[in-house]
């Protein structure tokens, strides 16, 4: 019969479990187990104190610093050994369970939770002073990374990495007791050298990198308060230093690194490796569709996990009120340190990357989520900047207040009342329970955002301002000088490409006429430079164009942006108010500039808009485009109409964009009426390029123009406007028309004889191949550049004359006041004279469709024009405006032009209605030459001094006091508000009628008429008299001809000389000296 075991006390048994715990012995026995450590020095300390040589709980505190403190050949160092002891702790726990004695088993629990206690708690020690167990020789604790490191990643991993060549795993619950049960300054420099350890691993870490771990332990340390106070207080949390810029923040601080990870391009030693472009897009022309679109699509998602993992950190700091205003602070010193991102020219080693930027702005997107439902839009306050400090906002341009306007503004007013100092509500309070936290202000008395904005005066408390306040301002500055600065990195980056690439067409079609190794060097060069900029470019579609999500999330924070900023003028109702609030004028122009570059940015992306709300963007932009008094800018208005652009049905292909232009109230009843008026007021932007803007703006606009005269209620609104603004808006739209049609049809024209004149220099082979290599390299280029100027400038000529076309079917008043009628038949007989006149052939090029020069089309459009009008001339002045252009006109070009039509096709009846117009023509310039003989000679003091022809309605300039015919000063008033002899301001309503000169000129004809017909003349001297007074005329004419002959051209190919606004200030100036008789002249 088999012996019974005896039977262990629970003394006993306490010294088995803690010696397998701890791996020490008392007794000096061979131990099966190589790791036990026997503790010599220990047990005979233990015996002379006449004490039993078993392991208990009141000796293991005293065991394990024995333990460690000694050196014991082949034993563990401190730290691998102290896991260990913990995990054997757990493990022992479980066994412990099983035990059916409920009482040995509460006391053995007791022991291994207190073993577990104190090995957590040497593990704190040893890790804040590792000098403490100094007689281990660990490598691994002389690495500047700590041990925790690879247990806090096998904590937050599905697998574990193997970094610092560790391939433990972290023991149930030690992180959380290690981390939680204790105090804050031991814990601290372990936080600290955690925190910078996992920003030394992802320092220049591309998107392909591995981010992922680091991040997430990021994430679970910051969850700790403990952690998360120590990382605000860490010296790198902001960096300080004299030479602190957004570059050195973003490399040095402990967040930088992370938001450096990016698939964007950076500047040389900055790059993150893996290189994305190299990796994933290299000789992308001859990689396969399907690897392209797996490339895009591991890109948009690693971004997306580094996106939310950097939303979590901040978010959870946010919530903790003891790191709020720290967090505030870093984005804060973020966006001011690289407020010059927003310029055009960046400079990589002051200012941090663009992929820093842009993963900013996705996460910053991230934490206004919870407001950009409209509901909390009280919460942002407009006082937040002009008096907040936390925001550098400094020389930011503003919508319409200029820098001394702000500051008599800020100056009148205090920020210490109850909208300036907000308190929390309670809704908010609920509200940073889930995803968002309050923040206290910046102090009242800051600066405003202008340049010579005085301070503001120090208010005795501070003003506070909601976390949706601060978030919302800082998200806004964040976007501008990141999302939107990518867009126009990328706009840059295309523009680049496609000049590289027509550079490089032009080299090599020099290299096939005149080969050489330089050019063999360049060619190469083009393509190396083009398969880079291709390598970007495919970086940035993979990151920004790809992320549907990244566009949504801006497009609804601009959605409240716009929404907002109409709340301070009153709400989305028109018209407008009188003035513009001054909370208004005083916005950063950049607002509504980087919402309108998004919309077109992300119009251009197919799919980009579905879902998106477009009827407030809608509605802002008929609202404010052509409201001067409100925004400023012409080119920030002229912006939005790029939009609508965007919008047209047949280049968004959308139906929504459909509704909104055809079923939207606001545009119905002022989008026509916006858009004309916006033409107009573009034509002095003030600007140096101001000229030559004018013509890509207006393109714009034409565009839309035409696609809205084709739905009926835009049509029908058109000619209400044309009616109701017969003298005003209308006929101004009508006359810079007319202006920009002439410059750029002449312009086309004269490019295309410069045109032929290199293609036949280029087609004579013998000649061209004895010219140097660079001189035919010159030409080439040259070559190339008149082809772009003539297809632009004859596309820009085409819309222009197509409006003229189709707007006089229907409208042909304006056309035809007496202001205006001369104007636009001396432009139809200078395109007729250009189309069908001597000069003809010499316009024929071997492919005119590939100029968009199609004359057959444009000479039908100039015949509808003139047709149209001949319809619409109920008092018959038009043809008598046709035969008084002393320039293009001639009889003989009615008839050469209807050969052509009946050559081309055209419609009988159109040919029929224009000959008869050419012969009106002719018998009203017979006409016109019988009456000026029969006045004959004409006192000077009743002659336009402008035009130097009898005046019919003499008027008074108020400020020169000098007499002019009225419908010669309203045609120059047209272009230019000034009068012409002195340069004073000048409008129409300020014209005054010389009642007693008209009187006298009205008597003056008559009395010619009586005198011709009392005197009973003789047909002899009938006919010497008409010879003197032809000859009279024709002197006058002759002077004006030359002088329109030497000065018109130089205005249809010129911007206008220094000292003179327009051409046409120049022309009148020029035209009065020689009516004056002057000698310079």
């Amino acid at each position: 019969m088999a012996t019974k075991k005896p039977q262990l006390s629970p003394d006993e048994i306490e010294d088995i479990i803690l010696g397998k715990i701890f791996l020490v012995s008392l007794n000096d026995s061979m131990e099966s187990d190589s790791r036990i450590v026997y503790l010599e020095m220990t047990a005979a300390e233990i015996l002379s104190e006449g004490r039993p040589l078993k392991l208990s709980r009141d000796l293991m505190e005293r065991v394990l610093i024995d333990r460690l403190s000694g050196h014991f050949p082949g034993a563990e160092p401190p730290f691998p050994y102290l896991i260990g002891c913990y995990r054997r702790a757990c493990d022992e726990g479980k066994k412990i369970a099983s035990k059916k004695d409920k009482n040995l088993r509460s006391e053995l629990e007791l022991v291994v939770k207190q073993a577990k206690k104190l090995a957590v708690s040497y593990c704190r020690i040893h890790l804040g002073n590792p000098d403490m167990f100094s007689n281990w020789d660990s490598g691994a604790n002389d690495s500047a990374v700590s041990p925790l490191l690879p247990l806090i990643f096998s904590e937050v991993s599905s697998s574990v990495d193997g970094f610092g060549g560790s391939s433990i795993g972290c023991p149930p619950g030690f992180l959380e007791e290690f981390f939680r049960d204790s105090d804050f300054d031991s814990l601290d420099p372990i936080f600290k050298g955690l925190y910078e350890n996992l920003r030394s691993i992802v320092l220049k870490v591309s998107a392909l990198g591995n981010f992922q771990q680091p991040l997430r332990a990021f994430l679970y340390l910051v969850r700790f308060p403990f952690g998360a106070k120590s990382l605000v207080s860490h010296r790198w949390w902001i960096p300080q230093g004299a030479y602190m810029n957004g570059r050195v923040i973003e490399m040095t601080s402990i967040l930088g690194p992370f938001f450096h990870v990016s698939a964007l391009p950076d500047r040389g030693i900055f790059q993150g490796q893996p290189d994305v472009g190299q990796q994933c897009f290299s000789e992308a022309s001859t990689r396969r569709p399907a690897d392209l679109l797996s490339s895009f699509t591991t890109i948009k998602t690693v971004m997306n996990g580094l996106y939310d993992g950097l939303a979590e950190v901040l978010l959870s700091l946010l919530k903790n009120a003891d790191t709020r205003e720290s967090v505030l602070k870093y984005l804060a010193e973020v966006i001011n340190k690289n407020s010059s991102r927003a310029h055009i020219q960046v400079d990589p080693l002051s200012c941090a990357s663009s992929g820093m930027f842009v993963s900013l702005s996705a996460v910053m997107l991230r934490l206004c989520e919870p407001f950009l439902d409209l509901t909390k839009m009280d919460k942002i306050d407009p006082k937040y900047v002009f008096y907040s400090t936390r925001l550098d906002l400094r020389g930011l341009t503003a919508l319409h207040a200029s820098s001394e306007e702000v500051a008599e503004w800020i100056n009148k007013d205090s920020p210490g009342g109850t909208e300036g100092s907000r308190q929390y509500s309670d809704g908010e309070s609920r509200l940073l329970q889930s995803q968002e936290a309050t923040s206290s202000g910046s102090n009242a008395h800051g600066p405003s955002f202008l340049h010579n904005a005085k301070p503001v005066p120090i208010s005795s408390e501070k003003a506070k301002y909601s976390f949706i306040c601060e978030c919302f301002f800082m998200t806004a500055r964040v976007l501008n000088l990141g999302l939107l600065k990518a867009f126009s990195d990328f706009k840059h980056l295309v523009q680049d490409i496609s000049r590289c690439e027509d550079s490089l067409a032009t080299l090599k079609a020099v290299q096939g006429q005149a080969p050489s190794p330089e050019l063999e060097a360049d060619i190469a060069r083009f393509e190396k430079e083009i398969e880079l900029y291709s390598q970007e470019k495919l970086c940035y579609e993979a990151q920004i164009l790809r992320d549907g999500t990244l566009l949504q999330h801006a497009l609804s924070f601009y959605r409240l942006m716009v929404v907002w900023l109409v709340r301070l003028i009153g709400g989305f109702k028109m018209p407008l108010p009188s003035t513009c609030p001054m909370e208004f004028a005083c916005m950063p122009e950049h607002f509504v500039e980087d919402a309108m570059e998004l919309l077109i940015f992300a119009s251009r992306i197919p799919k980009a808009l579905d879902g998106v709300l477009l009827d407030d963007f809608m509605n802002f932009i008929i609202m404010f485009m052509a409201s001067p008094n409100f925004i400023r800018n012409p080119y920030l208005r002229a912006k939005m109409v790029e939009v609508l652009n965007c919008w047209m049905p047949r280049r968004s292909g959308s139906s929504a964009t459909t509704t909104l232009f055809e079923g939207h109230r606001l545009s119905l009843e002022y989008l026509v009426r916006n858009l004309l008026k916006l033409y107009v007021d573009i034509e002095f932007t003030g600007s140096h390029t101001q000229f030559y803007d004018k013509f890509n703006i207006r393109h714009n606009i034409a565009e839309l123009l035409e696609y809205l005269w084709q739905v009926p209620s835009h049509r029908n609104a058109w000619r209400q406007i044309a009616k109701e603004e017969e003298k005003g808006v209308y006929l101004n739209f009508l006359n810079f028309l007319i202006n920009d049609s002439i410059y750029l049809l002449d312009e086309s024209l004269n490019k295309i004889l410069e045109l032929k004149e290199l293609e036949a220099e280029m087609s004579n082979t013998v000649e061209w191949e004895r010219r140097p290599a660079t001189e035919r390299q010159e030409r080439t280029r040259l070559f190339h550049s008149q082809e772009n100027i003539i297809r632009i400038d004859m596309k820009l000529a085409n819309e222009d004359v197509s409006m003229l076309a189709f707007t006089s079917e229907q409208i042909t008043v304006p056309f035809l006041l007496p202001e205006m009628v001369e104007r636009v038949a001396n432009m139809l007989n200078y395109f007729l004279l250009q189309l069908v006149g001597p000069q003809r052939k010499s316009l024929s090029l071997k492919d005119p469709e590939k100029y968009e020069f199609r004359p057959k089309q444009l000479l039908k459009q100039i015949v509808h024009i003139y047709v149209h009008l001949a319809r619409g001339d109920t008092q018959k002045i038009f043809p008598t405006a046709i035969s008084k252009d002393g320039r293009s006109y001639n009889e003989q070009l009615f008839s050469a032009a209807a050969d052509v039509l009946r050559r081309i096709g055209e419609d009988g009846r159109i040919i029929q209605e224009f000959s008869e117009l050419g012969a009106r023509a002719k018998v009203a310039a017979s006409e016109a030459m019988d009456a000026e003989a029969a006045l004959g000679e004409i006192p000077d003091e009743f002659l336009d001094p402008i035009q130097y022809t009898l005046m019919k309605d003499p008027v008074i300039l108020p400020s020169s006091r000098i007499t002019v015919d009225r419908p010669v000063i309203q045609r120059h008033l047209l272009s230019d508000n000034t009068d012409p002899f002195n340069r004073s301001h000048l409008t129409s309503d300020m014209l005054i009628p010389n009642i007693e000169l008209k009187a006298r000129i009205e008597e003056f004809i008559r009395s010619q008429e009586l005198k011709k017909h009392a005197e009973g003349l003789t047909m002899q001297q009938s006919k010497a008299a008409m010879q003197t007074t032809t000859g009279l005329q024709v002197e006058r004419k002759i002077k004006r001809k030359k002088l329109m002959n030497e000065i018109i051209p130089l205005s249809l190919t010129n911007a206008p000389p220094t000292g003179y606004r327009t051409w046409s200030s120049l022309i009148t100036f020029t035209l009065l000296h020689v009516g004056k008789g002057s000698s310079q002249f």
